[in-house]
């Protein structure tokens, strides 16, 4: 495909779509009706059908009966940690083996033009960005994942929390799991914009910003506080009354879903004419700029309403630099005051 019917490539070769990212059109006023119905295909489909799907999954082959998960003990969460592994290692080692080792669209669509592997750095393990990320996500971040869903199903089984039956409460329970992403933006806007905070920063978040280039194996290279932090989105269906397949689903849209952020393409090629969205570039911007789009794609506008939304455009530019300006004032005239 040509990406340059879709965007442009600077000099320095790293490309962004001619586009400009919008919020979810539901928040426009007065409603557009047609607009949103148009958007609801692929607010479903095919991430967050993706995501349920995996929750259903485990929910009926993987997850242990709710006798044995009324003890926790260390041989069904070591199997779920192991599944957890697996499944991570294979959905995102699809992308990490196709587009950044096979090199399959070389670097089309691809924000940033340069590939981690190619350049080594201190600010990793080993030099290794990759090696870095890799071990980050499956030996602290995965296990934590597993701590907060052993948790959830531990009381659910226990009956420690509502038990919502989908005979009974099929609309409800719908209606939870369309919002489910909106829970999760939230959440992550939240704890994402509190670990900004400069003291927290260096000691926690500073480990995921190392992958200024993100690739599939930065998704989930955190810090162990963040890391627990960003899956206990789940621990919202222990408050809200829930059942576990919509908590496994809110766990995944944030364990499985963090890939989107992470992808580095704009769009992935599936064959010569085809391609799939990834939904990366706001958490690109993100990972660029490191002060704007802290929470998702624009579902719920957290970022808009703060103002730290960026849009990707030139006059996204311009909002974030006069925002920047500002913030150097305050602080000089603080340092002048002293």
């Amino acid at each position: 495909m040509d990406d340059l019917k879709y965007g442009v490539r600077d000099k320095r070769g790293d490309w962004k779509p001619s586009g400009r990212l919008e919020i979810a059109p539901f928040w426009s006023w007065p409603p557009k009706l047609p607009k949103v119905l148009a958007w609801l295909p692929g607010y479903i489909w095919p991430w967050n059908a993706f995501h349920m799907a995996t929750a259903l999954l485990y929910w009926f082959y993987i997850v242990p009966d709710v006798e044995t998960m009324k003890t926790i003990s260390w041989g069904w969460a070591l199997w779920l940690y192991a599944v957890n592994a697996a499944a991570i290692f294979v959905f995102y080692g699809i992308f990490e083996l196709r587009y950044y080792v096979q090199r399959a669209q070389a670097t089309r669509f691809k924000y940033n033009h340069k590939f981690p592997g190619d350049t080594p750095s201190d600010v990793f393990w080993f030099q290794s960005q990759n090696l870095d990320n890799f071990l980050r996500s499956f030996f602290i971040t995965i296990p934590l994942w597993t701590v907060v869903e052993v948790i959830f199903l531990w009381c659910f089984a226990n009956g420690y929390v509502p038990w919502v039956g989908w005979q009974d409460h099929p609309v409800y329970l719908a209606a939870l799991v369309l919002i489910a992403p909106a829970i999760h933006e939230v959440h992550f806007f939240f704890i994402h914009r509190l670990i900004h905070w400069a003291p927290l920063y260096r000691w926690i978040h500073s480990v995921h910003h190392n992958s200024i280039n993100p690739s599939p194996w930065s998704s989930l290279s955190m810090h162990p506080v963040e890391g627990f932090l960003y899956h206990a989105v789940a621990f919202w269906h222990l408050v809200i009354p829930s059942n576990p397949i919509v908590a496994l689903f809110q766990l995944h849209v944030a364990g499985f879903g963090a890939v989107n952020g992470h992808l580095g393409f704009e769009k992935l090629e599936l064959t010569e004419d085809t391609a799939l969205s990834s939904e990366a570039y706001a958490h690109y911007l993100h990972h660029k700029y490191f002060e704007v789009n802290y929470g998702g794609e624009g579902l719920i506008p957290l970022d808009k309403w703060f103002g730290t939304w960026h849009d990707g455009t030139k006059e996204g530019d311009a909002l974030m630099d006069a925002r920047f300006r500002k913030k150097r004032e305050r602080v000089n005239a603080r340092a002048a005051s002293h």
